[in-house]
């Protein structure tokens, strides 16, 4: 398997014990694989790691980085809002479980924690490198895009649609209200203008779709009168 031999060569550095780190990546494995994920899955991981491999030449610590795209979804629960700790936690738990040395440890953690808030300093390249692949999707195709939507849709199962509509609208323009979206030269220049195309129609499929459903309501509710 691709993925597989992506996460030995990654570790290879570390001098991990071979059934040891076939175990960590079966338990891997399991957590991007549960029901609930519909883009949260080894799928969003692989397009992670191509993104980063497009990048590494804006990274200081290449290994820390792909090491923090494998666990930085790990924990990955729609109604929590610590996800992002707690993957941190995990990573730490099973890297030095795999004998990783601590200061490795610290720089693959620390870049997890900054995927919270998709902030990163100015100065902090590896974090603009995790971060900007894993917002590369904003930048897809259109027909890519809408498939990408749909599925955060469908791990969010659980709130109404009004809710959501108001939630993914706030989360989309934070986003528009930023400077700019991708850190790193490349995506800055190669994906900035389709990103923001891709979020500014996303907006407006969820207000049209809302009219609508407000329309059909207002029908229904004056059927009901009469």
């Amino acid at each position: 398997m691709e993925l597989f031999d992506y996460w030995q060569h990654t570790l290879q550095s570390f001098g991990v014990d071979l059934i040891a780190s076939e175990q960590a990546f079966t338990s891997l494995v399991e957590a991007y694989s549960s029901c609930d994920r519909h883009y949260h899955t080894l799928k969003h991981i692989h397009h992670v790691l191509n993104a980063i491999e497009t990048l590494q030449a804006h990274a200081k610590n290449l290994i820390a980085v792909q090491l923090a795209a494998w666990f930085h979804d790990v924990i990955y629960d729609t109604q929590a809002q610590d996800n992002e700790e707690r993957s941190a936690e995990y990573a730490g738990a099973v890297l030095n479980s795999l004998n990783v040395p601590p200061t490795a440890i610290a720089s693959v953690t620390r870049l997890i924690l900054n995927t919270k808030h998709h902030q990163a300093a100015a100065d902090d390249c590896d974090s603009q490198v995790l971060l900007d692949a894993d917002l590369a999707i904003l930048a897809a195709n259109p027909i890519q895009y809408q498939e990408y939507a749909r599925a955060i849709r469908r791990e969010y199962a659980w709130v109404s649609e009004a809710e959501y509509i108001a939630g993914r609208k706030q989360v989309l323009e934070r986003f528009l209200q930023r400077q700019r979206i991708y850190f790193t030269p490349l995506m800055f220049e190669t994906a900035e203008q389709s990103a923001r195309f891709n979020l500014q129609a996303e907006i407006q499929n969820l207000l049209d779709f809302q009219a609508k459903n407000m329309f059909i309501l207002r029908q229904n509710t004056q059927a009901d009168d009469t």
